[in-house]
């Protein structure tokens, strides 16, 4: 039966996170980090390993604490009001996910004691240049070579690849679409060459080439070929947590943008008075708390083992559409001040987008979600 209903202790974890976020990571920090090369709070992410939060959803018998896509909403509805700035998903639940799901037992002994820890972080080498979202927009290719394989191609929006231990690297091995393998690649190992994004959220992003970048056979995640079933599965899961993030954010800006409403005032009467704001807060409040609901559902689904095809696609595009509506409106109603860097709705207004535009984007979650309607 589905139960949207959060427990006690799941609420103590929201409010565990809240106050680590609001302590470790305020926006004053997120302002100092903005274009930074490294791009999250050091103290932010001690203080995530010290409650076990790192490794939230890896399986328990490597450190972790094996919860669900429930918990991980928890936690990212707070990452989300936040701005918490963090390799968290890039590492815990992309990369720790494809390790945990595919990678060899020597493998995943090896790297996710060390994930979950703090030691080390992961993040995936995903999007190419001019390429899509799918299986045939990996391109770069991986040529067998001896007992390896030599990588060559490029990658990019490549997240705090400054900071990673590891790039979890998508690679071309056939030339049929789904012919790809995941490669733990070293970033600073011969040929592999980082170069900073600027991007509209401020985040550390990177363009990653790679020139006859040599790996071995044991550097391959999960069996020949089986690259693509991996990923596919685990952005599955993972945007579920991205929408969850969106919600959060979602949630803050509109709180802000009310207390704001309520506070301006203009022709001797507050800004929440007028019917024309008031009616689009109320389409505000209405469409966020949809989102909020379809997240829940989808997240519970993934914890029950229920098929997410379908709920979590769309789960992430209302989520981030919503995000990106109720931020642009805010701006509307802060006015031009809010473009201003001393206001914090830019900063939410600009994140919205990047979200939205990220880990598959509007049209790619809209085939997604038409491809699961029409072809049951």
């Amino acid at each position: 039966m589905l139960d949207l209903k959060f427990t006690a202790e799941q609420e103590m974890l929201r409010q565990t996170v809240r106050g680590v976020c609001a302590t470790t990571s305020p926006l004053a920090v997120i302002r100092e980090l903005q274009d930074d090369p490294i791009g999250y709070s050091v103290d932010l992410w001690k203080q995530l390993a010290h409650l076990d939060l790192i490794g939230l959803q890896i399986p328990e018998e490597y450190g972790g604490s094996g919860m669900s896509a429930i918990e991980g909403v928890v936690v990212y509805e707070e990452f989300g009001r936040s701005l918490a700035p963090s390799p968290h998903f890039v590492s815990s639940v992309l990369s720790g996910g494809a390790l945990a799901r595919s990678g060899s037992e020597a493998m995943k002994a090896e790297w996710l004691p060390r994930m979950v820890s703090g030691d080390a972080v992961l993040t995936p080498a995903w999007l190419e240049p001019e390429n899509g979202f799918g299986p045939k927009g990996i391109q770069l290719r991986a040529e067998p070579d001896g007992e390896g394989f030599v990588l060559s191609g490029a990658k990019r929006h490549v997240g705090f690849a400054r900071a990673a231990t590891r790039l979890v690297v998508l690679a071309r091995t056939g030339d049929r679409p789904d012919d790809i393998d995941l490669f733990l690649v070293d970033p600073n190992a011969e040929g592999v060459t980082l170069t900073q994004q600027m991007t509209i959220a401020s985040d550390a992003q990177y363009r990653v080439d790679f020139d006859r970048v040599r790996v071995t056979a044991d550097d391959r995640i999960g069996g020949p070929r089986s690259g693509w079933t991996t990923w596919n599965a685990v952005m599955h899961e993972g945007i579920i947590l991205a929408a969850a993030q969106a919600v959060g954010g979602a949630q803050y800006a509109l709180e802000i943008t009310v207390q704001y409403a309520k506070d301006r005032h203009q022709f001797d009467k507050p800004l929440g008075a007028f019917q024309a704001l008031a009616h689009y807060l109320a389409d505000s409040v209405t469409a966020v708390d949809g989102a909020e609901v379809l997240v829940h559902e989808a997240a519970w689904a993934s914890a029950v083992h229920r098929d997410i095809s379908k709920l979590a696609p769309m789960a992430k595009l209302f989520a981030c559409n919503t995000y990106r509506q109720v931020t642009a409106t805010a701006q509307q109603i802060f006015g031009g001040i809010g473009f201003t860097l001393e206001f914090d709705i830019q900063l939410y207004f600009r994140r919205a987008k990047q979200l939205q535009i990220s880990w598959w984007d509007t049209r790619y979650l809209e085939d997604l979600v038409a491809a699961a309607v029409l072809d049951s």
